[in-house]
């Protein structure tokens, strides 16, 4: 269960950070760039949602009379869900896509296209993630249900000595669930808490909002079973699970490498309110890079292996974390301070 209590973090010292974004920023202005995205995102968003929509279409349309063939166009699917997820909606989410906030909300608006509902992962992830990370009872990505564990400071139970081998099943659900159960769950549970206030919205648009756009979703997923005489209900199935599983285990994998591992921390509060380090510091310590040479898995993953640029500077386009990751891995050792990565994926 998430608590609300508030946490305080030791902003006493916060020269680590200071210094590090008077680099950043200099970075930036030497080099005459923006902090938003520039073509190269423009083109990968143009990418990803026209193999999203080339991959819908050629089922709609029964382009391939063969149905492993369908099967493979909503492997495709699931790909490029998973591909817009991380690397158009995320920057837009954050509002680092673009300078205008317009095209930032409409790409946004991408997360409820698939299904989704983006206000509530704002919260999550903007609000909460960004702000809590790894710590126990108030980071919703490591608060989960009791049959699975990802911090130290939780429940140990017998079914986890078996979770290496069934979590992997689990993790395929994710964006199942988001369009299923959880959307509903947390914006009920945003509202309780005042998220919703804050985001200057209420309840019942939101909800109206989700409602709308997941019967807009489903009335399209189900477009092909009722266009495609021989298509069988199965078989439609089969196809719908295979997007999702395939999005899912992408974005679970890919998420959990940057926090959910050996050697990021997860600290606690003595007093259940104030932290040891700065929110900076706290982040160097609980987040961590991974496969940052690998240009092609920079690309498909939108930049999120280089998670320690992305959460010092998530308002900065991924576009930029490739050459940030150098500034920020000096600084860190300058001040004696961890840099958490893995040469490879």
């Amino acid at each position: 269960m998430l608590q609300q209590n508030v946490i305080r973090f030791n902003n006493s010292n916060r020269r680590f950070y200071l210094e590090l974004k008077k680099r950043v920023d200099a970075y930036f202005q030497e080099n005459s760039l923006s902090k938003t995205g520039d073509y190269r995102l423009y083109f990968k968003a143009l990418f990803m949602l026209a193999v999203y929509a080339t991959s819908y279409f050629m089922i709609l349309f029964s382009v391939f009379d063969s149905k492993l063939m369908m099967w493979l166009m909503s492997f495709f699917m699931g790909l490029s869900m998973a591909g817009i997820g991380m690397g158009v909606m995320h920057d837009a989410a954050h509002s680092s896509f673009s300078k205008k906030s317009r095209v930032n909300k409409l790409l946004s608006f991408t997360l409820n296209l698939g299904g989704g509902h983006y206000l509530n992962w704002k919260i999550q992830y903007n609000v909460i993630h960004h702000t809590f990370t790894n710590i126990h009872r108030h980071d919703e990505d490591i608060d989960v249900p009791f049959f699975l564990r990802f911090e130290p400071h939780s429940v140990r139970r017998f079914i986890h000595r078996f979770q290496f081998i069934y979590a992997w099943f689990f993790y395929g659900l994710l964006t199942l669930n988001w369009i299923l159960i959880k959307d509903f769950i947390q914006i009920f549970r945003y509202n309780n808490i005042g998220h919703l206030k804050a985001s200057n919205t209420n309840l019942k648009k939101e909800l109206g909002v989700i409602v709308i756009t997941k019967m807009f979703y489903f009335s399209y997923m189900l477009l092909p079973y009722f266009l495609i005489s021989d298509l069988k209900f199965w078989q439609w199935i089969v196809g719908f699970l295979t997007l999702h599983f395939t999005a899912g285990f992408i974005l679970s994998v890919v998420f959990q490498m940057a926090h959910v591992v050996t050697e990021t921390g997860f600290p606690v509060s003595s007093d259940g309110q104030n932290m040891d380090n700065d929110w900076a510091t706290h982040q160097l310590h609980t987040t961590m890079n991974f496969g940052t040479k690998n240009r092609l898995l920079t690309w498909l993953t939108g930049g999120l292996n280089h998670q320690v640029e992305h959460h010092l500077f998530p308002t900065i386009s991924h576009i930029h974390y490739s050459k940030l990751s150098k500034i920020v891995k000096q600084t860190a050792h300058e001040f004696g301070l961890p840099y958490l990565e893995k040469e490879t994926f």
